[in-house]
């Protein structure tokens, strides 16, 4: 397989990656629409104007914001809208998003979770998009570290690469068959399922990132790695607390 992999359409030249990621954000929202009508949890449209508001308005400014700050450098020094446009991280869309859906329940008073029925249509965005991030080898950001392991492939550049794209795809989908299993026994509170996804998903690319190419903000951490631990401690925090409370009221 030569990288980057491209498609042909309508007279031009399109990299794997913005395709698929446009392909699993459409199947993503329809695979979500679709568990909405076979819930029996029904939010107000007020609710669901605002949830949608807040998750989108959040999820475009984090993931442009994070994935900018990314490299400080050209963020305050080298700043380009073109290229402030085109950088963006799922791990700032996904804690910027969580921010802008908890905002406006807070503007509409709504205290009860909404997570739950996002988890597998957003696992199945992910799953897809990263495909794409594979198929495009080096010609994008979305890359391991050189190495010598048996994982080690060629992704563009005659150096055997960790193919983190893969990776992370296949813990998506080990993360998919746990959930659906907790998902069976229905002996969990609203929201937990969200929950689990986050926590687990932040602490994967916390892990993720020491063998991704990243500029070290502290220590020797990069800016996606210090987000993911402000997620993971909010989730301890939440799910502790959330626990407790759903023992204590179901004995």
């Amino acid at each position: 397989m030569d990288f980057p992999v491209t498609f042909h359409i309508f007279g031009h030249t399109i990299l794997a990656h913005p395709l698929f990621e446009a392909v699993g954000i459409f199947l993503g929202m329809r695979y979500y629409f679709y568990l909405k009508r076979k819930s029996t949890d029904k939010l107000s449209f007020n609710t669901s104007a605002a949830v949608l508001i807040g998750a989108t308005a959040g999820a475009l400014l984090g993931s442009k914001l994070i994935g900018n700050l990314e490299n400080p450098h050209t963020m305050f020094y080298d700043f380009s809208f073109q290229k402030f446009w085109s950088s963006n991280t799922i791990v700032g869309g996904l804690a910027f998003g969580l921010l802008g859906v908890e905002l406006a329940k807070k503007i509409v008073k709504h205290k009860e979770s909404t997570g739950d029925l996002i988890v597998f249509p957003l696992m199945l965005a992910i799953i897809i998009g990263r495909i794409g991030c594979f198929l495009t080898g080096v010609h994008e950001e979305t890359y391991g570290i050189p190495t010598d392991s048996f994982f080690g492939m060629n992704l563009g550049d005659q150096y055997l690469r960790h193919p983190v794209a893969l990776y992370e795809i296949g813990f998506l989908i080990c993360l998919w068959i746990i959930l659906k299993y907790i998902q069976k026994q229905k002996k969990y509170p609203s929201g937990f399922l969200f929950q689990i996804f986050m926590l687990s998903y932040f602490t994967f690319r916390f892990l993720l990132d020491f063998i991704k190419p990243r500029i070290e903000i502290a220590g020797n951490l990069g800016m996606i790695q210090l987000v993911c631990i402000c997620v993971i401690i909010y989730y301890i925090y939440i799910i502790k607390n959330i626990q407790i409370t759903y023992l204590k009221y179901s004995r």
